[in-house]
């Protein structure tokens, strides 16, 4: 699987691990930064990150920030993203089950190392269910977004 993955500098002690991980597991990454531990705003790199998602060049996408929280509220502002803070294994798999998500966001502040495999393989392996109450409610946030965004749209034209 193609994975996209950025993290500002509060992520970046645990970007590359992320990174390593991904790659032991058998996945491409494209890594979006931050490069090093500079302080970095987290919505630029999200937004790197989220493009690569909706554009297709990549089929999920792993932010890491300090809490994972900043990361998730930057990239839920994107149409057709679906974050999700994934600090344990039942939420990891659960939002992609029951919700599409195809961003999780981690924190680097509240994990480490060694729950980060079990994470990142518990979201990347689980698939959305075919139960029709999920698909109609992921469908409902779809109208959402579209919903705002046309009220955005007339609220320009006037």
């Amino acid at each position: 699987m193609k994975i996209a993955i950025g993290g500002d500098h509060a992520g970046f002690p645990l970007k590359g691990h992320v990174i390593d991980v991904l790659k032991e597991l058998g996945h491409e990454v494209t890594n979006c930064g931050s490069f090093d531990p500079n302080p970095v705003d987290f919505p630029d790199i999200t937004k790197v990150v989220c493009e690569k998602v909706r554009s297709g060049e990549v089929e999920k996408a792993i932010l890491v920030c300090g809490t994972g929280v900043g990361a998730s509220i930057a990239a839920n502002k994107i149409p057709g993203i679906r974050a999700s803070v994934c600090h344990d294994i039942y939420s990891a798999h659960q939002c992609v089950e029951h919700d599409d998500v195809n961003v999780m966001c981690i924190g680097a502040q509240i994990i480490g190392p060694a729950l980060v495999k079990e994470l990142v393989h518990s979201f990347l392996t689980a698939e959305f269910s075919t139960a029709e109450e999920f698909r109609r409610r992921v469908e409902k946030l779809s109208l959402m977004e579209k919903e705002y965004a046309n009220q955005l749209v007339e609220v320009k034209k006037i």
